[in-house]
Order: structure tokens, then sequence, then C-alpha cells
């Protein structure tokens, strides 16, 4: 009978302790690929995955929050770059226009499973020294984002206030 090497059976342990995560990986790759949003989206009524802050609607945001800041739509969107940068999410849609308006999508992921969620971002220049933003973030996967998707707009908003 031959023995398995004391460093291919450590391989294979670790090989079976990865596999969960490894097909979750696969799973969220198929289930659920990259589709860029280019215009904001909106939260259904029921949702349980979704958050949204400004526009005509606020959805699973508890607070008092105001919706324009006291800074030129440039200052703002290199927040939203730098904080983009700061998370390691990923671009997938990004416009401006001259007047100074912005708009992105871009995915942030969970820590160790590393669902996708979308956020998007709208900011629209008022006068040229304030701002007024939308914000939207939602999972792609699932019924419910254990409060996901609030927190995050909550550190979003944070953000853009500082």
């Amino acid at each position: 009978m031959q023995f398995i090497s004391r460093q291919k059976q450590v391989t294979v342990v670790v090989l079976l302790l990865c596999s969960p995560w490894l097909l979750c990986q696969a799973w969220i790759a198929v289930g659920a690929p990259d589709e860029a949003f280019t215009t904001m989206p909106v939260c259904s009524n029921d949702s349980a995955n979704c958050a949204h802050l400004g526009g005509d609607a606020m959805y699973r945001m508890d607070g008092e929050y105001t919706l324009v800041v006291n800074q030129s739509s440039d200052v703002v969107w290199d927040k939203i770059l730098q904080y983009i940068d700061d998370s390691g999410s990923d671009i997938l849609f990004e416009e401006t226009d001259e007047s100074g308006d912005y708009y992105t999508h871009f995915v942030e992921r969970t820590s160790f499973w590393r669902f996708p969620d979308d956020i998007s971002v709208s900011l629209t220049s008022i006068d040229g020294l304030s701002t007024e933003i939308e914000l939207h973030s939602q999972s792609r996967l699932g019924q419910s984002d254990l409060g996901v998707n609030p927190e995050r707009l909550e550190n979003l908003y944070a953000t853009l206030m500082a």
C-alpha cells in the first residue's frame, strides 16, 4: 500500500476546506454577472435587498439626511472616486457632462463570500457651489441583504458629508 506524502495530505485537506467557498464563487460568477446600470435604479416596494436615498424616494434608510452637499460636484465626485478606490470596487459605468453632473455604477463585494452589491451614485450640480446627491445600493443575489445595503449607503453618505 502506498502512503500519500504529508504535503499531499495537507493539500487535499486545504482543497476540501476551500471547496464550499470555491463552489460559491462559481455560482456567483454564473448567477450574477456584471451588467452596467446606465440610469438610477429604484427599489421595489417589498425589497429586502435594496436601499435608496435621494431623488423622489427614500427606501430602508432611517434617519435625517440632507440631499444637498455644500460643495461643488467636482469635489463630491473626487470623494466618490476615492471611496471606490478605498473599497476596492469596480466601476461598471461612468458618465459626466459639461454642467457638472455625474453618474456612476460600481460594484462593491462582501468581504468573505464576495457577493456583489451594485451601487449607483448621481450628482447634480445646483449652482456650482452645491450638489444634490442620490444614492442606491442593492444586492444581486438573495431575498435579503441582512442590512448591508443601508449600511453601505450610510458609509458612502458619511464620506460625502465629511
